[in-house]
This record gives C-alpha cells, sequence and structure tokens, in this order.
C-alpha cells in the first residue's frame, strides 16, 4: 500500500511534458527522467542529431517521444512547436523552460547583438511558451511549469552579466507566474543547477584553475552531473508538489550554503 502511495505521488503517468534545450546536457536528461517516470515527451531544441539520440534512449526504455528540432529564440516557433505538441499527444500537461545559451564576457565587451542574443532565448522565449501553453493547462485542470535557472539567478559571477541578469529574472518570473496561474491549479517553480559538467562545460572543467576555484567552494567536493537534478525535477512535474509554487531551489552540492573559512 505504501508503495503505491509513494508511486501515485511521484507518478508522470499519463502526462505529456514538453522539454526545450533537450538537445543539451540537462535538458536530454531531464527529458529521459521524465520518461522514466512515466511521462509521454516533446524535445525542442536546436540540434537534430542529439535530440534523435535522445528520443531513441527513450523509446530503448519503453518511453514515448517526438523530437521538434527549432530555433525557439526566434518567437514564431513557439506557436508551432505548442500546436505540434497537441497534436501528437492531445495535450500538455508540464513545461520545461531549458533551452539556453551563454558568452562568457566582460561588461565592457559586451555588444547589443549578443545581449540580445542570449535574452531572446534564456528570457523571451520562456516568458512566450509559458504564455502560450496556458489554454492547453487550462484545458487538462492544470499543469506544471519549470523553469531552468542557475547559481546566477542569484549569485553574482563576473563575465557573464547577460546570462545572469536573464536567469535572474527567471526567478522572478517563476514568481509572477505562479501568483497569476494558482487560480487555475498550474504551479510554477524555478530549479537552479549548480556548478554541473556536460558537453557544454567541458572547456571550463578542462581550465584546472576554474576547476579548483569551484570545488574548494562546492561543500559536496564535486562536481554535479545532469542526473542529480532529475528527482527534483520530477518532484515538481508530479502530484507531490501540487503545494509547492513560486519556489526558487537550487541544486548545488552545498554552493548557496556557504563554505568553511
Amino acid at each position: 500500500m505504501h508503495t503505491d502511495y509513494l508511486r501515485e505521488l511521484f507518478s508522470l503517468e499519463g502526462r505529456v511534458a514538453l522539454v526545450t534545450g533537450a538537445s543539451g546536457g540537462i535538458g536530454g536528461e531531464l527529458a529521459c527522467g521524465f520518461a522514466r517516470a512515466g511521462a509521454r515527451v516533446m524535445l525542442a531544441g536546436r540540434s537534430r542529431e542529439r535530440l534523435a539520440a535522445v528520443e531513441r534512449a527513450i523509446v530503448a526504455e519503453g518511453g514515448e517521444a517526438k523530437t521538434f528540432p527549432a530555433d525557439l529564440g526566434d518567437l514564431a516557433a513557439i506557436p508551432v512547436l505548442v500546436a505540434a505538441t497537441l497534436e501528437r499527444f492531445g495535450g500538455l500537461d508540464i513545461l520545461v523552460n531549458c533551452a539556453g545559451m551563454n558568452k562568457r564576457e566582460p561588461i565592457a565587451e559586451v555588444q547589443p547583438a549578443t545581449y540580445d542574443a542570449i535574452s531572446e532565448l534564456n528570457l523571451r522565449t520562456p516568458y512566450f511558451l509559458s504564455q502560450a501553453i496556458l489554454p492547453a493547462l487550462r484545458a487538462r485542470g492544470g499543469g506544471k511549469v519549470i523553469h531552468i535557472g542557475s547559481l546566477t539567478t542569484a549569485f553574482g559571477l563576473g563575465n557573464v552579466s547577460v546570462y545572469g541578469l536573464t536567469k535572474s529574472a527567471l526567478g522572478q518570473l517563476a514568481r509572477v507566474i505562479a501568483v497569476e496561474w494558482a487560480p487555475h491549479n498550474i504551479q510554477v517553480n524555478c530549479l537552479c543547477p549548480g556548478w554541473i559538467e556536460t558537453p557544454l562545460t567541458t572547456a571550463l572543467w578542462a581550465d584546472e584553475e576554474k576547476r579548483r576555484w569551484i570545488l574548494d567552494r562546492v561543500p559536496a567536493c564535486r562536481p554535479g552531473r545532469p542526473a542529480d537534478l532529475v528527482g527534483l525535477a520530477v518532484f515538481l512535474a508530479a502530484p507531490a508538489s501540487g503545494f509547492t509554487t513560486g519556489q526558487t531551489i537550487y541544486v548545488d552540492g552545498g554552493f548557496m550554503a556557504g563554505g568553511q573559512w
């Protein structure tokens, strides 16, 4: 009996999840985790090849997924993506806004084109994609929205100013949507990864000075892995989080908690 109760709390059976940035290390891992919890998953991202690999991994384990290769920095792609999701799966219950980009450079060197490109994908897209899926969530009697933030949602880090301000804004966006959409039984939260090893951060972790700076400040004394995020993401997507909304939650090995002298 206890096993059945817990399974129902954390099950995504019968639910449909749309994961943007699913061609990346974190987005792909979250998509696979949702599929293992029972969700059918729409995979959106820029790399057709990496999306196909995630789809194959899900199908190989008995899950169901479909890919949608697109540059979601272009707002015209949003209604097409939503329509494709509804056509393929007949509804939508969960949105994970994981698509994002970064460019490391000091503020004095940031060009307007860089500012616009990062802001459009990291903030404008989650804003308008969330707006676009509201009717679908209401039609299902509620749903979940999970924004993928960052340590820079709260922690100031030099040379990533545009990325940081967009991720900080995602925390505020989660709070405001949570307040506005609570009457529709929609829970909205911001999940913030810490220092995670992914294919896109290979160069960062290969830099011994930066690697040592990070590991000296992470109480867990190791890099994070995309799999470390799955448990909390499933919780935020499942019935278990029905009274958890408007929160910004860090999965960071203790980095934000502080450190030793």
